[in-house]
């Protein structure tokens, strides 16, 4: 037989409870309440600010910043992301590319940054020209504010970056090999790191900067907030976070989707002779306000800049060749448009990350699938509408099949105006045989003689 103390202990411990979880959501219902009520009066007084994003938490000094980038609506992973890092949670994002993955990181960072204080935030991306687009953006982001941020990468003077380093920075965006170096040189302090973001981390992880990562992030101590963005979230990343995230949360809005909806994808048969006339067809007729031609070489993007030019349309061209301070030139040219007409390599293209885009002409099929994703994903930023237009030879079947089976999604045959492709290319010795066995008469059949069906025995040497 129980103790009747006991029971009346229990249902005591039992309506505490009640009564506390009651406080608690009495008290998470006043905080929502206040929050509504702040958002409600800041619109009152701004109704100008994008109103979704005042709901996820941003700030008035960078709802500012965001009225003049035109951003309105947020995008799936800004509205899956931004709540949970404001209150600095560790993250595991995953995102295809165009969908606004800066903002989604960098709002809440830049808004939990004390403007006080030094070096506060960190993001390594794979490439040179990723970094000075991520760089660009924050700078964009923050501009209604007194945040420092600077970028460091491979291919600038080191000098220039340790001005720059010398200035305070609050959020430093590199590459990790540059980010090493500087740390070696006891320049870059990590020690009041408080957040620290890996963008396209699976793209770092292809490249060979896992040694670099592990010793970036192993530096870091004290506690941080820790974000991870990828268009893939595999074995290795997953790997990485365990040993370096609290309790992530793992936030994928990809949807299994390798391309978007809004581009207008097709392809136009022309063997390699026809492609620049084709080239010009196409940019005569569609009048694209900025577009990129992807090429798979630095020499054909070099010789189609060279065409462009004598044919007065303002062109230019980046690729591997150009020294760093070129390619910023070029990509400044670009994001300010300057030019019409960007050639680039895929190396090159890795940092184009700019949302007028309008056309994507892939004047070479891709040999890997995945890339074309990508060159396509410059187009249709934010949802905005954008077309690709592929040049395929008669013998690229095989690859273009490939890409439709990877995007799921067939790409329709285009006619282009006033354009026939030629008959493929035979060499002019084949050619000519060719021709001159069509040309002569047919040779009649040898008359078969009683010797013809014996032959001389063959005697044997001794």
């Amino acid at each position: 037989m129980s103790c009747p103390c006991r029971a009346i202990d229990e249902s005591r411990r039992i309506i505490t409870g009640r009564y506390a979880a009651l406080r608690i959501c009495k008290a998470s219902n006043g905080i929502q309440a206040g929050r509504n009520a702040r958002r409600c009066s800041l619109m009152q007084q701004h109704p100008d600010l994008p109103e979704a994003f005042a709901e996820l938490g941003v700030e008035v000094r960078f709802l500012k910043a965001l009225v003049k980038l035109n951003f309105v609506k947020p995008s799936d992973i800004q509205l899956a992301m931004i709540p949970h890092a404001l209150e600095g949670k560790d993250i595991l994002g995953q995102a295809r590319t165009g969908t606004g993955k800066t903002a989604a990181f960098g709002l809440p960072i830049l808004q939990n940054i004390d403007p006080d204080g030094r070096l506060q935030a960190i993001c390594l991306v794979p490439t040179r020209e990723l970094a000075v687009q991520v760089t660009a953006e924050l700078t964009r982001l923050s501009q209604c504010t007194d945040l420092h941020i600077v970028a460091v990468y491979g291919g600038q003077k080191v000098a220039t970056q340790l001005h720059q380093l010398g200035r305070k920075p609050h959020f430093v965006v590199g590459t990790p090999g540059r980010v090493m170096d500087f740390m070696q040189r006891g320049v870059l302090n990590l020690q009041s790191l408080k957040f620290a973001v890996l963008d396209e981390v699976d793209r770092m992880l292809d490249i060979g900067f896992r040694e670099d990562i592990r010793n970036i992030l192993g530096r870091i101590h004290g506690d941080h907030q820790t974000i991870f963005v990828s268009a893939t979230i595999e074995g290795e990343i997953r790997r990485l976070a365990r040993r370096y995230m609290t309790d992530p949360m793992e936030l994928d809005v990809s949807k299994d989707q390798m391309t978007v909806d809004a581009i207008d994808q097709s392809y136009v048969t022309a063997e390699p002779r026809d492609k620049y006339r084709l080239l010009r067809l196409i940019l005569k007729q569609e009048q694209p306000p900025i577009c990129i031609v992807f090429c798979n070489t630095k020499a054909v993007a070099r010789k189609i800049t060279k065409k462009l030019h004598a044919d007065d349309i303002n062109a230019m061209e980046i690729h591997g060749d150009l020294a760093q301070n070129q390619r910023d030139r070029v990509m400044a040219s670009f994001r300010n448009h300057k030019i019409d007409v960007l050639v680039a390599t895929d190396l090159a293209a890795r940092g184009i990350d700019v949302s007028e885009i309008s056309h994507i002409i892939n004047y070479d099929i891709p040999q890997d699938p995945e890339v074309y994703v990508h060159r396509i994903g410059r187009t249709a930023r934010m949802g905005a509408k954008g077309v690709a237009i592929t040049f395929v030879g008669n013998d690229q079947g095989k690859e273009l099949t490939t890409i439709e089976i990877l995007i799921n999604e067939q790409v329709r045959h285009r006619e282009v105006e006033g354009f026939k492709a030629s008959e493929p290319w035979q060499p002019p010795a084949e050619q000519a045989a060719a021709q001159q066995a069509a040309e002569a008469p047919a040779k009649p059949a040898p008359k078969l003689t009683l010797a013809s069906k014996f032959k001389t025995r063959r005697r044997r040497r001794l």
